[in-house]
């Protein structure tokens, strides 16, 4: 897997991610869905540099001029409902872009530490021969995304593929790596040493999606 990882470089991307974790500041849930989609905005940048280009004549007003345009077909795919303000983010840049979306979600029989990631929800396009960019703002143990891979394996093989996070732990990076193929690509904006008991980020944020759109049942 070839790391992207964003916390080692001065950039506006650390203002956004210290507003994210500010308790203060994050009870503005609309500052906080914002700084996210900013997230999403500053690393789809990113991506785009490593995308395939060709040369496009465009008519002006006043003659033409010649233009290096991407080629490659996009799928955005969001872990529902966390990853929603990532991917406008993203769509923001992208919006020529197909979309999909999984809902995917941690069952902790009992209370228990131990929990499997369930998924329930999938609607997506074609996968065959395409670029999938799959984002999920938490990147902890892993193991979401290796559930979701394996639920958009029955849509076709994907040319690429590109993961893009906000947060992610070590071990969490560590696991993915071990799942997804070597060149495929992981976007994060900055990676935290460890987990708690029961696989959350520490110090992390709290949980993406209740902080983005209230608290769950």
């Amino acid at each position: 897997m070839i790391l992207h990882d964003f916390s080692k470089e001065n950039s506006i991307l650390n203002q956004f991610i210290a507003e994210l974790r500010d308790v203060n500041i994050q009870k503005d849930t609309m500052r906080f869905r914002k700084n996210i989609e900013r997230i999403g905005e500053v690393l789809g940048y990113e991506l785009s540099k490593t995308l395939n280009y060709k040369d496009k004549k465009v008519k002006t007003p006043f003659g033409h001029k010649t233009v290096l345009m991407p080629q490659n077909n996009l799928v955005l795919c969001s872990v529902l409902r966390a990853g929603l303000p990532l991917h406008q983010g993203l769509l923001n840049y992208y919006d020529k872009a197909e979309n999909a979306f999984i809902s995917a979600y941690r069952y902790h029989r009992d209370n228990q530490d131990a929990f499997k990631v369930i998924v329930k929800y999938l609607a997506a396009p074609s996968l065959t021969n395409k670029t999938l960019v799959l984002t999920d703002p938490m990147l902890a143990t892993g193991k979401t995304l290796e559930n979701v891979y394996s639920a958009l394996k029955k849509h076709g093989i994907p040319k690429q593929i590109h993961i893009v996070s906000v947060i992610g732990s070590k071990i969490g990076v560590e696991y993915v790596k071990k799942i997804f193929s070597e060149d495929t690509h992981l976007w994060i904006a900055t990676i935290d040493d460890t987990l708690s008991s029961k696989g959350y980020i520490i110090p992390g944020l709290g949980d993406a999606g209740d902080l983005s759109f209230g608290l769950k049942l």
